[in-house]
């Protein structure tokens, strides 16, 4: 399994016909940046991937997001969009999860099925 470190990165979403979504990414692996996640924020410009993972909760967040649960192949195996204050059920084939703000993942094509890639270093 890929080993990644926290920091910034490109998630890349591989589309229909080839086409690819590059999307600012924030990449959360330790246990300190994945329990802080998007808490206390009012926006993110882009997604963050939590690894490893495969629940979530929106307790003291300021905004809806959505999230979406990705399998050790990183394909997307669930996507739901959440309200402040919820606690997201776990999925049991879940290795991974992208949380971004609501609306954002089906504007980049993020839905059941679809294969994403994480590229590190300088988001852009």
């Amino acid at each position: 399994m890929r080993r990644w470190r926290d920091g910034r990165g490109t998630l890349l979403v591989h589309g229909e016909g080839g086409r690819r979504e590059a999307v600012p990414l924030e990449i959360a692996v330790s246990y300190r940046a994945r329990t802080r996640g998007l808490l206390g924020r009012d926006g993110i410009d882009g997604a963050i991937l939590l690894s490893p993972a495969n629940g979530i909760h929106t307790f003291r967040m300021r905004m809806a997001i959505d999230v979406a649960y990705l399998d050790r192949r990183m394909n997307v195996i669930a996507v739901r969009t959440m309200p402040p204050g919820r606690l997201g059920r776990p999925r049991l084939r879940s290795r991974h999860v992208l949380e971004a703000e609501a609306g954002a993942m089906a504007g980049w094509g993020v839905a059941v099925g679809t294969r994403v890639s994480v590229e590190e270093g300088r988001a852009g």
